[in-house]
């Protein structure tokens, strides 16, 4: 069996403090990435689920994805529906959020 794929979920959310107090409860994990009033990145052993801000608009799907430690390169594709699905490596990803949010210089652990 290949290696397994942690699910990944990207939602906008319009108040960040309030949802990362919400996911940290209801995930029982503190993100492991957090850039203040703009991002946070939550790991569990399935579940990569990252929060981007967005004041004024109501909570929404982004898109959902794989991190997959098999993937040679980021990708992205619309399933039927109409939905984006990301592919990644826990790397590749670390290596978005540093071009996107370079204060949170975060480099990920083998399986974190």
């Amino acid at each position: 069996m290949a290696n397994p794929k942690r699910v990944h979920i990207a939602l906008t959310v319009p108040d960040l403090g309030a949802a990362i107090h919400d996911y940290s409860k209801r995930l029982g994990v503190m993100p492991q990435v957090v850039a203040p009033g703009e991002y946070a990145l939550f790991l569990t052993p399935i579940l990569n689920l990252s929060l981007t801000s967005a004041p004024g608009k109501p909570g929404s799907l982004r898109h959902l994805g794989f991190e997959d430690p098999d993937c040679l390169q980021m990708s992205a594709e619309s399933d039927l529906g109409g939905i984006v699905w990301e592919r990644f490596t826990l790397q590749q990803q670390a290596d978005e959020i540093r071009t996107n949010w370079p204060k949170t210089n975060w480099r990920p652990k083998d399986g974190s």
